[in-house]
């Protein structure tokens, strides 16, 4: 029986960009909560969080990765700190294959950095902010199911590595 993948991991890890890539080999629905919450609230989650507060964004967020689980299995990309709010990963055990999209703050950084749209990441010394989402939030990051380490891979070597797992692990 398929299972939902869940993809963990600090901005710029690749979730949006390799959950894309493994949705298309696998033939599977990719939900990207960032643009879900987006294109609901008719906003950028940057103005989302100017106005709401990071505490009204995660309620959404955790309210659209529910709502997606709940429909066949797909291929999830919830944001980079989803992972690290109280609850989240408990409501996927059972229901999904969590894969920790591991990269070093570095690495990650120079990958988010051309977008410029991560509030998490705004203002001084992204490199430093990284650095700190990555000791917080390690923690929930390494109860994933599966971890793949990111930083000396390709995009496509990740595809097929996450391909791989969804096929041994989650019965693609």
């Amino acid at each position: 029986m398929k299972r939902h993948i869940v993809l963990i991991g600090l901005p710029g890890s690749g979730k949006t960009t390799v959950g894309k890539l493994v949705a298309e080999k696998l033939q599977a629905p990719f939900v990207d909560i960032d643009a879900v919450i987006a294109r609901k609230e008719g906003k950028p989650i940057l103005m989302i969080f100017a106005e709401s507060g990071e505490n009204a964004f995660r309620v959404m967020e955790q309210r659209e990765v529910g709502v997606a689980l709940d429909h066949d299995p797909a291929i999830i990309a919830p944001g980079g700190g989803w992972a690290s709010q109280p609850g989240s990963m408990e409501t996927v055990r059972g229901r999904a294959f969590v894969v920790y999209l591991k990269a070093r703050a570095e690495t990650a950084s120079k990958r988010a950095e051309p977008e410029g749209n991560r509030p998490t990441l705004l203002g001084e010394d992204p490199l430093g902010r990284m650095r700190t989402l990555l000791h917080d939030r390690e923690g929930a990051y390494k109860l994933a199911d599966a971890t793949v380490e990111t930083d000396r891979l390709t995009v496509d070597q990740v595809v097929t590595e996450l391909v791989r797992l969804a096929r041994m692990q989650a019965g693609w």
